[in-house]
This record gives C-alpha cells, structure tokens and sequence, in this order.
C-alpha cells in the first residue's frame, strides 16, 4: 500500500471513535467553544450529543471566525451534468446501472448550448458532473470537451469517477482547477453494501483519489460524506475531519472544501440509516467552522432555502444556486426523469443571490481571473 491517508485510516478504529465522541461532556464542550485552535478531542466534543445544548454560542463562534477569514462574501458556482451513464450500481444514487432511466451524454452542440445559458444567468464558476463510466465519459471524453468548455468559465471542478494521478496532471493543463470526491462513508462495510457492482467497489481505491489529486497539483481539492449513509454521521464526518487534517499537512499546496449532503430522494433510493437533523447540521457545519477556519464551507442546493438563507451567514463561504441536475437541463426542457436527485432549493439564481444580500452578505460570481496565476490558459 502506498504511502497516503489508508495507512492513516487504518489506524482509526471506528467503534472505538465513536465511543470516544458519545463520552464526550458539557465541559468538554466549553473548553473546545474556548480553545483558540481546536485539537482533535475539541472536535470530537463538538460533533457530541453533549454540545447539541450549545448551539447558539457554537453559531456565534463559527459567524464570528467565518467573517474574520471570508469576510461579507460568498461565492456562487453551478453544476453542469454532462452524462448519466453510469456502471456502478450505488444503492442511493439515480444515476445507479440498476436504475431503469433514460441516458444521456452531451455532445459538443449541447454542452455549447448548456454553457452559454449558464453564462447568462451570471455563474463564472463551474462544477463539471458525470456518472461514472470510463469508457463512454472518460478521459477521451475530457479531452475533447473540457478545453471548450473552460474557454467559457473563470473556474472548472469537476466530480467524476476517480482518475490516476497523471490523468488529473493531464486534466490540470486543460484548465481543471478542483476537483470533488466524496468518500460517501468511511466505514468500510457499510460502503460494501452500498457499492454492488462497478469501480466504485473499491473503497481503497476511492480513498486514495485526493492524494493522487494531491500529487497531480490541483488547486482545489473538495471533500464530503453522505451523510446518512452510515448509522453514524457523528463519527464519518470525524473521519471526513482526520482526511481533512491529513491532507492540509501533507499537500499543503492545494485548497480545501467541504461539502455536507445529506441522502435526498431519487429514484430507487434508500432511507437514511441516521437521520441528522437541520439543528444537527447547523452544530456539523460550524464545528468544521471551528476546526478549519481557513477551509471553504459549501452548502448546495440539496438543502432547502429556509434552511440556507439561515446557515449561510452563520459558517458557509460557498453555494450553488439554480442547480440542475441532469444532462441538458439549462438550455433545454429536460425531463425531470435525468435527475441524479431532486433539489430542494429551487428557487433562481437571482433570487438566492438577493437573500444573499438581504442578509449584508456579497454574493461573489467570479472572484479571480485566470491570468491571476490559478491555472490560466
């Protein structure tokens, strides 16, 4: 095995974690509120039942560090579904093999088409999306189509099935600035029972995608666990804190995100094994806020806009807006039957962008230019 953050994880016993978080006391909760940089048992106090009772003074601390790191602005982005084709079949994603759906891969007239209606809505910011199918929307399929397409945008992420370290070294001379991979649970046989057919089995394999990201020199690495998926989101999303920590030390080149979704209906999808509350979510958000003051919070379209417009302003730095969530589906009446699942913030770009600033917040839609040296071509 190679040296990278397995041998890290292997080292982390997850039962024994959880234990630790469940112990943890209102005490220990005040002195992690109080610490001026949070050690790992900090963290673990704040993600405990015990500091679901210190939820205001937790918001305020994570307000309070968000606006003296990020300032009043929060920078907007939107996914771009190039395909739904897919050869992994995932128990809680509609874009799963098994699921009986039309697919549908762009072609250059239609990602021609998608990228100019998401410029007229304002977006600068880009976050390429596929199914995971090497052979039909791969690396041949990024070559032709990725350098057209960041001729358009200020920035490119994407999320797709994970590549080799030379393929994202590849990628990033096209104009690939971020990418996405969310571990979805770091509990190994949990994952396996997820995961039935298709790349995507190999949980190794998927871990080790940010060091090869790390390796490969991609500005912007972003990380995430779906939530939901594990009977413990406490203790993934401690993991998803170890991977964070384990990452920053080692590439401390690139940038960071962290991403929080929660499982959402689609089609032949699961319920939650844990239900994490929005109270629960907002205590998870600002936790991270207080661990990582420095790291990008994004908070996407998954979660309802009551529910954004009064998280934003407390800890997140980053947001979709508008999103669609299947191939074709800004330039053209998509059917909703192409979704990978249904937002639940579906109000306009414009609309999030105004109680943006109806909260004295800034909504950014493009913070730098390329020729400010983050991958400019």
């Amino acid at each position: 095995m190679a040296d990278d953050f397995r041998n890290h994880w292997q080292q982390l016993n997850w039962y024994d974690l959880s234990l630790r978080i469940n112990s943890k006391t209102a005490c220990d909760v005040e002195q992690a509120l109080s610490a001026d940089k949070l050690t790992r048992e900090d963290f673990m106090a704040l993600l405990s039942p015990a500091a679901a009772a210190y939820l205001e003074p937790l918001a305020q601390r994570a307000q309070q560090l968000t606006r003296q790191r990020f300032g009043h602005v929060v920078s907007f982005y939107v996914p771009l579904y190039l395909s739904n084709l897919c050869a992994n079949d995932c128990t809680y994603c509609g874009f799963s093999m098994s699921n009986r759906m039309k697919r549908k891969t762009l072609d250059a007239a239609e990602i021609e088409r998608e990228c100019l209606a998401i410029k007229a809505l304002g977006f600068e910011h880009l976050l390429l999306v596929t199914g995971e199918h090497q052979a039909k929307v791969g690396m041949n399929y990024f070559r032709q189509y990725i350098p057209a397409i960041r001729a358009h945008f200020s920035s490119l992420m994407m999320e797709v099935q994970p590549l080799t370290q030379q393929e994202y070294a590849e990628l990033k001379t096209l104009g690939l600035d971020g990418v996405l991979v969310y571990q979805e649970t770091y509990h190994p046989t949990t994952y396996l029972q997820h995961h039935l057919h298709g790349q995507k089995q190999d949980f190794h394999w998927r871990l080790a995608t940010p060091d090869r990201l790390g390796r490969a020199g991609i500005d912007k690495i972003g990380l995430g666990a779906l939530i939901g998926l594990s009977n413990n989101w406490r203790t993934d999303c401690y993991l998803l804190a170890e991977h964070l920590f384990y990452l920053q030390q080692t590439y401390w080149q690139s940038r960071y995100s962290i991403s929080f979704p929660r499982l959402r209906p689609c089609a032949g999808g699961i319920e939650p094994a844990s239900i994490l509350s929005e109270p629960q979510l907002v205590q998870l958000i600002c936790a991270f806020r207080l661990f990582a003051p420095d790291v990008e919070l994004s908070l996407s379209t998954r979660e309802s806009a009551f529910f954004r417009d009064h998280m934003i302003p407390i800890a997140i730095n980053s947001v979709s807006a508008g999103s669609k969530t299947q191939p074709g589906g800004y330039a053209d009446d998509v059917p909703p039957e192409l979704e990978q699942f249904e937002p639940h913030d579906s109000r306009t770009p414009q609309q999030v962008a105004q109680a943006i600033s109806d909260a004295g917040l800034q909504p950014v839609w493009k913070d730098w230019d390329g020729y400010l040296g983050r991958g400019a071509q």
